[in-house]
């Protein structure tokens, strides 16, 4: 009996034992784990809007990229070009300020016609400048030009500038203080609006604005005052060329050092801009003595560069004959001058082919000693 209950106590041990399961028992665990539930996939309807939603979204950014492209082209090319014409078309209010603007154009009128003779041309070796003599360490293109041709150069001023006397310009009764900003004609204009200044003790303030028809105007203040602690503008040669910054500084009064001899284009061109402006006479200028020279047959060509300088030339040699005495002018007032007094206008400056002076001399005498 004892064997038979160790048996039986061997046979109840025995599924203690770690034995490997059977299949009918991997099957058996498989069925009692309970399985997710599977994800639902998106319908046909939900995967139509996204197809259609992404394309509409895409679309619109890159019609709005290509808006401001747009508009930055167009407003390169006005920048450069300066034509109004542009990819989209205009809106009523910028068409509006196109008309506007082109009311606000000052169209001067058109300088005359200067006819130029045909006399014959002889070579030409020594010529008479009626300026004073600049300073030979300076650059200078009648210099440049008398060492290109091999000339003889005279510099002889043939008007005398007088300086007016604080009493004098007083009588004017011009304030100079009240004057915001200066239009500067010449370099003397620049000597005798300070000189003024100096004798009747009055300090130019420093936030002054000078306008200048030129740069070698502009930078010839540099004598007087510190040119980068100034506002200072200048043009090419006209008043024209300032009509921008002119604008600008409509609220400001201006002033003009003139002589008592000069031209009227810049008044007018003031009044056409309706600029507060007041003209004041700094200096006078008259007929130089030129009993120092013997006789202007010694000369080839005759340069002037004001109306003044052909009356010095008709005061001091009034039975002159002019012959093969050729006569250049610079200016429109200077050419007109020459024909008035009944004198022949050989060469003729400023032209569309020669803006100067020294190269209007060039051209001619290229043609002239050729022969």
């Amino acid at each position: 009996m004892a064997k038979k209950k160790s048996k039986k106590i061997k046979k109840k041990a025995a599924p203690a034992r770690s034995k490997k399961p059977s299949k009918s028992g991997k099957a058996k665990a498989k069925k009692s784990t309970p399985k997710k539930a599977p994800k639902k996939k998106p319908t046909a309807k939900k995967i139509k809007v996204k197809i259609k939603t992404k394309p509409v979204k895409a679309a619109k950014v890159v019609k709005q990229a290509l808006k401001k492209v747009v508009v930055k082209a167009e407003k390169i090319v006005k920048q450069k070009d300066f034509k109004e014409t542009a990819l989209v078309t205009p809106n009523a209010d910028e068409k509006r300020i196109r008309k506007s603007s082109k009311k606000n154009i000052i169209a001067l009128p058109p300088p005359p016609k200067i006819e130029v003779s045909n006399y014959p041309k002889s070579k030409v070796k020594n010529i008479l400048i009626s300026q004073p003599k600049p300073v030979e360490t300076e650059k200078n293109p009648y210099f440049d030009l008398a060492k290109k041709h091999g000339l003889n150069l005279t510099f002889r001023q043939f008007i005398k500038v007088v300086g007016l006397s604080p009493q004098d310009f007083r009588t004017q009764r011009i304030d100079i203080l009240e004057h915001g900003a200066v239009i500067m004609t010449s370099k003397l204009a620049v000597d005798h609006y300070f000189r003024i200044c100096n004798e009747m003790r009055l300090t130019v303030p420093e936030n002054m604005k000078y306008f200048c028809i030129n740069e070698q105007t502009a930078y010839y203040l540099q004598k007087y005052i510190q040119y980068r602690k100034r506002k200072i503008f200048f043009g090419h040669g006209t008043i024209v060329d300032l009509v921008d910054v002119i604008r600008k500084n409509r609220n400001e009064k201006f002033l003009i050092p003139v002589s008592d001899v000069h031209k009227e284009q810049i008044v007018d061109f003031l009044d056409e801009l309706q600029i507060t402006y007041t003209k004041g006479t700094f200096y006078k200028t008259t007929c130089a003595d030129l009993s120092d020279i013997k006789s202007l047959t010694d000369f080839d060509v005759v340069v002037f560069f004001t109306p003044m300088g052909i009356r010095s030339l008709k005061q001091n040699f009034p039975g002159l004959k002019q012959a093969n005495l050729r006569l250049a002018a610079f200016g429109y007032a200077t050419a007109q001058m020459v024909k008035e007094l009944n004198f022949r206008l050989d060469i003729f400056a400023p032209n569309p082919q020669n803006p100067s002076m020294s190269g209007a001399l060039d051209t001619y005498i290229k043609e002239a000693n050729k022969r």
